[in-house]
């Protein structure tokens, strides 16, 4: 159990790594030749590692898969426009929306209105001083909410019609070609420096291949309501990542904001009952 916290606690630390080395690159790089270099290059390791079995599969396989690549390409590609908008930190929190609304989706209790409660506080609260947030920063974190919430949900269907990383692998080499076109107009010359493609490899093996592959070492021995407790570290995870590797310093109200939305999604996954539990609500792509 305890080396199985380890690996998801390591997975947060490097999502929240690749993360704030994406931004530190984004006046070299247009972000969304940035989240295709990640989505490419996570594509491509997956793919190789999988090798899934195309054949023998329905048409509901694939629109299925088909909807985890489009959510995967909206998820991404939303959050990196809000980083370079918005703090790192503010930025996850109100992604953060997504998943907390599909844990409390489920509920019918009456306690759970407390978490939403909570993570009402955590919103307006950031949003209390609004000269430190940018309006379009604020709406593309919001989308990435929702596209996280469609991600959760078509994991789910994508994991019982997919063996293993069958799934996954396909659907980002959909999201990677989907968002081909997008992210060539926006800075096709970035693929031409090979620094700066090493370095999109790398967030997406910081960002994607690492997180995911400890994620499912420890989920093998790990309950899923530990592993959702675990994962609602997340925002406070982002916002120290930012202050250490760019120096992104938040105020104190925004502190308590992201402790308020860490707290309600950890008691929005405590409080799930057990057959809500076997859905990671709060897992990151």
């Amino acid at each position: 159990m305890r080396r199985a916290v380890w690996l998801v606690l390591a997975g947060i630390a490097s999502v929240q790594l690749g993360a704030a080395i994406a931004k530190d690159l984004f006046d070299r790089v247009d972000p969304t030749m940035l989240v295709w270099l990640r989505l490419a290059s996570s594509a491509v390791i997956l793919l190789a590692v999988a090798r899934p079995r195309l054949s023998g599969r329905t048409r509901h396989d694939w629109l299925v898969v088909t909807g985890f690549a489009l959510s995967l390409a909206v998820m991404n590609y939303s959050i990196y426009q809000s980083f370079a908008r918005l703090p790192l930190g503010v930025a996850v929190t109100l992604e953060f929306i997504g998943p907390l609304a599909v844990a409390l989706a489920g509920s019918r209790r009456p306690r759970d209105l407390v978490w939403v409660a909570l993570a009402a506080i955590g919103v307006v609260a950031l949003g209390w001083e609004r000269a430190d947030l940018d309006l379009v920063g604020v709406l593309f974190a919001l989308v990435a909410a929702a596209g996280w919430a469609a991600y959760i949900l078509l994991a789910a269907q994508t994991g019982r019609r997919w063996r293993g990383l069958d799934g996954l692998s396909l659907a980002s080499a959909g999201a990677a070609i989907g968002l081909a076109p997008a992210a060539f107009l926006a800075d096709a010359q970035a693929v031409t420096d090979p620094e700066l493609v090493l370095l999109g490899v790398a967030v997406g093996i910081l960002s994607s291949v690492v997180p995911y592959s400890f994620e499912l070492a420890a989920l093998r021995t790990l309950p899923p309501s530990t592993f959702g407790i675990l994962m609602s570290l997340e925002p406070a995870a982002a916002a120290l990542a930012a202050l250490l590797v760019l120096g992104e310093s938040l105020s104190p109200l925004q502190w308590l904001a992201i402790a308020c939305v860490v707290a309600a999604s950890a008691g929005a996954t405590r409080s799930t009952t057990p057959s809500e539990r076997d859905v990671d609500v709060l897992k990151y792509p």
